[in-house]
């Protein structure tokens, strides 16, 4: 991390854990020890850091490193206790160590355990402070080779600092305690505390927990600084983990959200023998990054400029937007601002390395984040970089529930606000959500604050329950009912079945959760509207939202689920439609779907054994499609014959279906898992494992339901200007409905259009239009002109209602319309559809329905997310399959242009999440604290390189301070100690080569292909080629030279044994 928009990510091929960093300060470079016992050296001076040399010890396990300033000597301590020293510039092993039993005394019975500190003296470089987790130090002539002093305290040690001075040290320990040693007097401590600890009466310690690091830091102005981690006492449970500053006589405990993996204090000079000067403490926390202002009494924390929290709660779903209206950002960001938390230092930002520019080729990207909690998150992503801009929780628009009471209590334990799905419209601003408590709330955007008072609609979408022993008394009523109180269509109502009478303590037309029914006063930002709640039916609670669509032109909001579909008029907020995916198709129907009869009886009793030759071709018909087994089967049936999600039906007696219906004890809702990144829900399980496995079994083409054909999820909804009818002139708003067994719908509205009518006058909705088919669930809509440019929907543009009333410019509404015929003359009327589902494509042309294109996108698979996206000013369909391939089609032919394979689907949260946006890019949440995003687009990874920080730049080394004369004569001999000659391989001769083995990295190969894809390409790779081939004719002169020398030798010994042996007699040999 460096200054607000340069950070980096790396990852070690290799997946250890990573124990220890180390900076080569001010040289570009970063060592990294890891847990397979592995060193690293990474090049940092180019912009996507390479590993230049890895060194594996096979023998010893790494536990602590340490580098000095402007050293080449890297200082490696081992488990074993004993001391290697590395060359960081070959990154080979020296033949100097420092062995344990040569460091501690030989009259020492006990191993002193693995190294946990190595510091070279501020006062002499030529000192190396060794610390073993037993409680001995040792201080290591590096010259004489032999130890100056040893300690052997009787308490664990865990971290050892300096005072700059060189003359004492204080080490922390397992018991809580702190211990300063003065180098005059080694024997003993000449001070032990326990910060923490105070004396209980009889007069014994508190035990305290491990301090686990300390450091001790020097100020001219003021007392120095103790800053350590841990050390409280063990009898308050509970305890957050904490940071404690000492400073002088005043201790400052700072709590932690999360616990403490590291600190650090950063000091104003980079050598250990001057006067610190601490400026402030980096923590980092398990999921957090914290910095604390040392310069201020308070030690307040600096603004993290990096988005840390994103998961703060659970993410549970996502939305990716590229190429916003350019003023949204800035907007979202300053009504951010002002909910900021207050109490955060003045101070600029203090890690200010590396440089960043925005790059030419960046445009307004928004990510949106839901979580567990309902709150929602904005964030900038138009760079490379990610910063929140606003927050939104939606929580605040419901009562809190009273522990232990309540309904939400009752339905989902942890979290009955979890967002499922969000939709936004960024022209107009209007912002919708999708809670898993089957809610949606309708958010304005406003510049103002206000008193609202939120409309609450009640939605009775839910299939009735008949009475299983007389399944012939409701035989015409169709198997939806719907609320009559607010519906404007009066024809839509049904007089009650007689299966739906109330017993006691059933619920029935209740919500799951409940509205603030007072006014609220609300802030800028993002204000709710209005809340939409399905109903509990006779002890049945209402089944997941599982499509959505918001259209601020028309002022329409469209939702479903598995079964029906519902419109509401969110500027009357009234229901316009109300009705079963069954009851929409009318005479349309394409299934011949079987006449409900007393035979349903003969069904549930004698299970599958007792199907019919029709039922039996329609079943074989309907398993072509992979989701007409098993979206279906998931909700509660319409009928009397409630499917068991995944488990083969048994023979029952007519109680039978009594007990398999989900009654108020079953969990009746389940955390967001889908398919299609929720549009489907997953079947209830009871055991984690069996939720994990549900996903592939629910994919499976086993028939588990007799009446599939019933019960028929809405997939996926989009409003639109269409052609309801084959025979129609003229595109009018039509609402396109796509459901689980791959069918389509179109259902013709007819919208007043002066703006007094509109907010009067009722929308009208026709009976249902055309009905077009593909194999599985569909997925997505898109609507094309007969050029194959894209048709946006039309929208309202955004006017603030909460703002002042201007009498000479009243504010009227300002639709913006993109007619499909409008924007060409020549080829004629109409528009293209673009329909995709789980398994094919399809490209329609309207009004006539035929069908232009079709592919099939997978037969072994099905499509997760399918987006129509604009790449390279063109359009594509892209698509994400379970098996992990990424694939774009054209459009609108349909002809495939990439297919990778990128990612198997391991997890369900990917499958959750994923999502594509505009500009060849996608998202993704690879963990569940991380965001990923993709691209796929070439242009976009051409420009990545100079979209990247630069993480060195180069800047004058401080000056060391001027030690003065007498300083210099008394304080030892400092600066005479030559590492080299110590280290060097003329000294110390070579390590065992058993003992690590070097590994040359890829850092040199990035570089060349880095400098290859610029201007001065060639020209690198010819002067990288130079260089190689001039370092191997040096190393063939060498060997040339060596092959002389040494048959000069021999030449030489030959001709001394010759004249040796010239004389002598035979016998003589």
């Amino acid at each position: 991390l460096g200054r607000p928009g340069v950070d980096c990510y790396c990852q070690h091929e290799s997946g250890a854990a990573v124990l220890q960093l180390q900076f080569l300060i001010n040289e570009g470079a970063l060592v990294t020890a890891c847990a397979d016992d592995t060193l690293h050296l990474w090049n940092l001076r180019q912009r996507r850091p390479a590993v230049l040399h890895s060194l594996k010890f096979n023998r010893e396990r790494i536990t602590f490193c340490h580098l000095p300033f402007q050293s080449k000597w890297l200082y490696v301590g081992t488990e074993r206790g004993n001391t290697h020293i590395v060359n960081i510039e070959s990154f080979i092993l020296s033949g100097y160590v420092i062995m344990w039993n040569k460091a501690i005394e030989l009259s020492t019975k006990t191993h002193p355990g693995p190294v946990v500190h190595l510091s070279d003296s501020p006062k002499d470089e030529g000192k190396l402070l060794v610390g073993f987790e037993s409680g001995t130090i040792v201080q290591w002539d590096l010259r004489a080779k032999k130890a100056d002093f040893r300690i052997y305290y009787d308490e664990a040690i865990h971290s050892v600092s300096w005072h700059h001075e060189g003359k004492q040290f204080m080490c922390s320990h397992s018991d809580g305690s702190l211990t300063l040693w003065n180098l005059r007097n080694t024997t003993k401590p000449f001070q032990v505390t326990f910060p923490h600890g105070k004396i209980q009466k009889d007069g014994r310690k508190e035990s305290c927990k491990p301090i686990l690091k300390v450091e001790y830091k020097t100020s001219r102005s003021s007392e120095p600084f103790v800053i350590f981690s841990g050390g409280l006492s063990y009898d308050k449970a509970g305890r957050r983990p904490t940071l404690t500053i000492m400073h002088g006589k005043a201790i400052t405990v700072l709590e932690m959200d999360y616990p403490i993996v590291e600190f650090m204090v950063l000091c104003e000079t980079p050598y250990n023998n001057e006067v610190q000067e601490p400026y402030a403490v980096v923590v980092l926390l398990e999921k957090d990054l914290i910095v604390v202002d040392l310069t201020q009494s308070n030690f307040p924390v600096f603004e993290n400029p990096y988005p840390m929290d994103v998961h703060e709660s659970p993410v549970t779903c996502t939305a990716y937007f590229a190429d916003c209206p350019p003023d949204i950002i800035p907007i979202l960001y300053s009504i951010g601002a002002k909910h900021k938390k207050t109490g955060y230092s003045q101070k600029e930002w203090p890690i200010s390395g590396g440089t960043w520019t925005l790059g030419s080729h960046t445009y307004p990207e928004i990510i949106i984040t839901g979580h567990a909690d309902g709150s929602i998150k904005f964030w900038d992503a138009s760079a490379i970089t990610l910063q929140m801009l606003y927050k939104l929780k939606t929580s605040k628009v419901f009562e809190k529930p009273k522990p232990g009471e309540g309904r939400a209590a009752e339905l989902v334990e942890e979290d009955p606000f979890a967002v499922q799905m969000v939709s936004w419209c960024p022209q107009s601003r209007i912002f919708c959500v999708v809670g898993i408590s089957a809610h949606i709330i309708l958010y304005r955007f406003s510049k103002y604050d206000a008193n609202t008072q939120i409309v609450s609609l009640e939605v009775r979408l839910q299939c009735e329950t008949e009475d299983v022993i007389s399944p012939s008394e409701n035989e015409n009523n169709p198997c939806f009912s719907e609320q009559g109180s607010h519906s404007p269509q009066p024809h839509h109502q049904h007089p009650a079945s007689p299966g739906n009478r109330t017993p006691e303590g059933i619920k029935d037309s209740i919500p799951c959760l409940k509205v603030k029914d007072r006014v609220v006063r609300v802030p800028p930002g993002y204000q709710s509207e209005l809340v939409i709640q399905l109903l509990w039916v006779d002890g049945e609670p209402p089944q997941q939202i599982t499509s959505l669509d918001i259209n601020s032109a028309y002022g329409l909001l469209a939702f479903g689920n598995c079964n029906g579909v519902a419109v509401v008029d969110y500027l009357q907020k009234t229901i316009l439609l109300c009705m079963s995916t069954l009851d929409l198709y009318g005479a349309a129907d394409p299934y011949q779907r079987l006449t409900r009869s007393p035979r349903r009886n003969r069904q549930s009793t004698s299970g599958l054994t007792e199907l019919t030759d029709n039922q039996q071709s329609i079943d074989m018909e309907r398993s072509k499609s992979p989701t007409s087994d098993h979206v279906n089967g998931h909700c509660t049936s319409p009928t009397s014959q409630p499917c068991s999600a995944g488990k083969p039906r048994v023979p029952m007696g007519p109680e039978g279906p009594r007990l398999t219906r989900r009654g108020p004890g079953r969990p009746p809702f389940r955390k967001a898992q889908s398919a299609a990144c929720m549009e489907i829900s997953l079947p209830v399980s009871h055991t984690e494992e069996s939720r994990e496995n549900s996903f592939s079994r629910s994919r499976s083409s086993s028939v588990s339901s007799i009446d599939r054909d019933t019960k028929e999820a809405v997939t996926t909804l989009q409003f639109g200007e269409s052609y309801g009818r084959k025979s129609d002139a003229l595109p009018t708003p039509c609402l396109w409905v796509g459901t689980s067994l791959g069918v389509v719908l179109l259902i013709p509205m007819s919208i007043p259009t002066d703006q007094e009518e509109r907010m009067e006058e009722p929308v009208t909705i026709g009976p249902s239009g055309a009905v077009l088919m593909l194999k599985g669930s569909v997925l997505r809509f898109a609507f094309l002109d007969c050029m194959g440019a894209l048709i946006q929907s039309p929208y309202e543009v955004w006017r603030d209602l909460n703002a002042p009333e201007d009498p000479d410019r009243p504010r009227r509404r300002k639709l913006v319309h993109f007619s499909p015929s409008s924007s060409q003359d020549a080829c004629g009327d109409g528009h293209l559809a673009v329909v995709c589902s789980e398994r094919q494509a399809k490209v329609f042309l309207m009004p006539s329905q035929s069908c232009l294109f079709v592919h099939n996108i997978t037969e072994s698979s099905f499509v997760l997310r399918a987006d129509v996206v604009s790449v390279c000013n063109s359009v594509c369909l892209a698509c994400f399959c379970a098996n992990g391939h990424v694939m774009t089609l054209s459009l609108p032919s349909l002809r495939p242009l990439m297919d990778v394979n990128y990612l198997p689907l391991t997890d369900m949260r990917i499958a959750r999440t994923f999502c594509f946006t505009n500009g060849g890019q996608a998202l993704y949440l690879s963990s569940p604290t991380e965001i990923q995003r993709i691209t796929y687009s070439q242009e976009m990874c051409d420009n990545l390189q100079e979209m990247l920080g630069e993480l060195f730049t180069p800047i004058e080394t401080p000056e060391a301070q001027n030690r003065g004369f007498l300083k210099g004569f008394f304080g030892g001999n400092a600066h005479t100690f030559d590492r080299e000659e110590l280290f060097g391989e003329a000294a110390a001769g070579k390590a065992s080569r058993s003992l690590a083995q070097h590994i040359p990295g890829q850092g040199g190969v990035e570089g060349m292909k880095v400098a290859a894809s610029g201007a001065v390409g060639e020209l690198a790779r010819a002067r990288i080629a130079l260089d190689e081939r001039g370092q191997r004719l040096g190393e063939l002169e060498e060997r040339t030279a060596l092959m002389m020398t040494s048959a000069e030798t021999f030449s030489k010994h030959a001709h001394e044994l010759m004249l040796k042996c010239k004389d002598k007699k035979w016998y003589q040999f």
